[in-house]
């Protein structure tokens, strides 16, 4: 059974069962009050005619039958039979009895207790106790009758009306349900990218919400990992082409076998290489399998490192490498061969880009418990949009630059640089703007 029909059927369940028992609790209650006004007037009546009879002869002698006139006009069949009512004297004697008394009883204090005194000119004459109260006559069974086939009527339009209005409730609510239904049913055909509309703010309204954030995502992710295994082929291709190329060349004779071809081979085999380690350490990042050693580590000295590392390099390209120190201690918890990893990527990349008599500045600063290392360059820069895609696999800002120029490289040196510092819990982001070199920022949680 479907989910829509299972809410039509639980809103008219619930409404027979709410109609049903407002239904019944209203024609008792309408029965009970239309009896006890009945009653009351009767009462009223009957009271006047009393008063009346004893203000006028002083005495219960003879109200027999001046009340049997009144019995008369009354209602039911007990006409002209024994009255609804029995009346006694002060002391309890009964002068005239109805249905539950004889004449000539005595009625005991409790009973005339729960009497009605009959009082002239304030000054109790009599009590009058009523029975079972008169029986409706046909007009008065007509009405309640109408009233009961309204309340009826009523109520079977009301489980009309709430049959509509579940069916349309229902439709309501699932409507979103079988929207993600089918968007679901495409997305396991293989049609990504899938949409369907919010409606609402409530809980349904949330998991369509992320419904289109998880689509938007395994598309991306679809796109990325296409995009991705074709960089891989075309990035695979180039070395193995120039491998095989010259091998095939000093195979057939048409390139001697001199060192400087056989160094092209090694060079481009050393590429291959670089590349595989590149996309094997990616690959266990993305997995989380990429094992860390974790260890308490002075950030100053680590930096203090590295520049002594790169420092012959750059003297070469005649680009002076500065290193800015925070004037306090930063200690942080940190796989310092990873670390050292990512700055090694970064710092070629400046090196790259860097022209002759530039500067790159390695700065490190403590800021709100987090420790900032900024790598800031001189080189050509890019625009702030393509400093946001620096990071992804294989993404070049500028694309003239092939993989086996001077400049060139994997294209995943900052990709991996930036999986190893959120492993780290940190951040890595670039600032840059065109002509004014490139900076990149590496922020990660000191120790405390």
């Amino acid at each position: 059974m479907k989910l829509t029909s299972k809410l039509i059927i639980a809103f008219l369940l619930v409404s027979l069962l709410s109609i049903g028992i407002i239904a019944a609790f209203t024609r008792a209650a309408t029965n009970r009050e239309f009896n006890k006004f009945i009653n009351n007037q009767y009462q009223a009546e009957l009271m006047e005619e009393l008063v009346n009879y004893y203000q006028e002869h002083q005495t219960w002698d003879g109200v027999k039958e001046s009340l049997r006139r009144f019995n008369n006009n009354q209602p039911g069949p007990r006409k002209n039979h024994q009255p609804y009512y029995s009346i006694s004297d002060t002391a309890g004697k009964v002068i005239i009895a109805g249905s539950d008394h004889y004449p000539g009883e005595i009625i005991s204090r409790q009973s005339l207790n729960t009497g009605i005194k009959i009082q002239v000119e304030n000054e109790t004459v009599g009590i009058l106790l009523l029975d079972n109260g008169p029986d409706r006559d046909p007009m008065q069974i007509e009405f309640l009758h109408r009233i009961n086939n309204f309340i009826f009527l009523s109520a079977v339009g009301t489980i009309i009306l709430s049959f509509i209005l579940g069916a349309i409730l229902s439709r309501t609510i699932t409507r979103p349900i079988r929207e993600l239904t089918s968007a679901t049913r495409e997305m396991a055909s293989g049609k990504l990218g899938q949409q369907v509309p919010v409606r609402s703010s409530d809980e349904i309204g949330e998991l369509a919400s992320s419904f289109n954030k998880m689509n938007d995502d395994l598309a991306r992710s679809f796109n990325l990992r296409k995009q991705m295994t074709a960089d891989i082929a075309h990035e695979l291709r180039t070395p193995l082409s120039l491998i095989i190329g010259h091998a095939e060349a000093v195979n057939d004779g048409v390139l001697p076998p001199s060192r400087e071809n056989f160094e092209i081979i090694r060079e481009e085999a050393n590429r291959l290489e670089q590349l595989v380690n590149d996309l094997r350490i990616l690959s266990l990042a993305d997995a989380g399998e990429l094992t860390l050693n974790i260890q308490a580590v002075d950030i100053n000295k680590l930096l203090s490192d590295i520049q002594t590392l790169y420092l012959h390099q750059f003297n070469q390209k005649r680009i002076t490498l500065k290193l800015e120190l925070a004037p306090a201690t930063l200690e942080a918890t940190l796989d310092p061969v990873r670390i050292t990893q990512v700055l090694t990527n970064i710092l070629n990349n400046a090196l790259r880009y860097t022209p002759e008599d530039g500067q790159v500045v390695i700065a490190a600063s403590l800021k709100n418990n987090f420790i900032e290392i900024a790598v800031q360059d001189s080189g050509p820069g890019v625009n702030p949009e393509e400093a946001g895609h620096l990071f992804d696999r294989f993404y070049r800002s500028d694309e003239s630059r092939t993989r086996d120029s001077e400049a060139g490289g994997s294209g995943l040196g900052l990709a991996i640089a930036k999986s190893i510092i959120e492993m780290h819990n940190g951040r890595i982001w670039a600032e840059s703007e065109k002509g004014k070199g490139l900076k990149v920022v590496i922020q990660l949680p000191a120790s405390k």
